[in-house]
């Protein structure tokens, strides 16, 4: 299979290439090898390397910082994948492409299912669910795979910050009153292998960790990793606080637990996230 890969040097994107089957022939792409807000780019690369499947890895993830920067986070959140799922179209090619718990405003006690009304808070959320929204559009065939809280060995993420923050400091406090599923982007990367492999049917799709935590919580086994590993000579006390006491420029769901039901029922089991912390730190 030749897959042409967006989002190349961010987690997933570095994750995927790990895992690349043997047999499977990639082009790699960033913002700089190919900007997927541009349509004649994209159809250029497309028609150049004729690949059966496209990955979109990227995506304007600085949640806070979308705020403000609403026209770039439109454009490569909503016209990037308007535009690979277009050329993907036109030239029969499967398009996967990757969303977030953040489509949701996080006011359920249970699981959120692929059918659960969606009401995003910020204007991430916003622009994930406007580029899921004009994938489905386009590419009826099109994979969307909505995951949370993700985490590997590259790029910035919870645990990169908590290990750099506990070398430095001696107490935290940590978000208690945020509820969701830490991911291994490692996991998600095979899981989107595997659904091209099974040639899936086309639809939203969710895929987490199998357990649900806080990010206080998140914490906690974060730094009892790290001092077992020997990464930190001692974790840093730890205190919970409210999204109130920590206020940030995007609101944020209080709930945003993913039920992975549909995706389970193809025999695909979901992020061990624990197990994948310990290797990741």
């Amino acid at each position: 299979m030749k897959v042409l890969l967006t989002g190349a040097n961010g987690q997933l994107g570095r994750c995927f290439q790990d895992r690349l089957p043997a047999d499977w022939h990639i082009l790699a792409t960033d913002f700089a090898e190919l900007d997927i807000t541009d349509l004649e780019q994209v159809t250029a690369a497309v028609i150049a390397f004729k690949p059966d499947a496209i990955v979109n890895a990227a995506a304007y993830t600085a949640v806070d910082k979308a705020e403000s920067d609403v026209e770039l986070a439109e454009r490569i959140n909503v016209a990037g994948p308007a535009n690979l799922a277009r050329v993907a179209a036109q030239h029969g090619i499967r398009l996967v492409h990757v969303s977030t718990d953040y489509v949701f405003d996080g006011n359920a006690s249970t699981p959120y299912t692929e059918q659960s009304p969606t009401n995003p808070l910020s204007v991430y959320g916003k622009t994930k669910l406007a580029g899921e929204q004009a994938v489905s559009a386009t590419a009826p065939d099109a994979i969307i795979v909505r995951t949370a809280w993700v985490f590997s060995e590259y790029g910035n993420n919870f645990v990169k910050t908590m290990l750099r923050l506990g070398k430095e400091r001696d107490a935290l406090s940590i978000v208690d009153d945020q509820r969701g599923c830490p991911t291994y982007a490692g996991d998600l990367a095979q899981v989107i292998i595997a659904l091209l492999q099974q040639n899936a049917a086309g639809g939203i799709y969710h895929y987490t960790g199998d357990k649900e935590v806080s990010w206080f919580e998140f914490a906690q086994a974060i730094f009892t990793v790290a001092v077992q590993k020997s990464v930190l000579n001692k974790s840093p006390t730890l205190t919970p606080i409210t999204t109130a006491q920590y206020p940030t420029p995007a609101h944020r769901p209080a709930y945003s637990t993913l039920a992975s039901d549909k995706i389970k029922g193809l025999g695909i089991a979901l992020s061990d996230w624990q197990g994948a912390l310990k290797k990741t730190i």
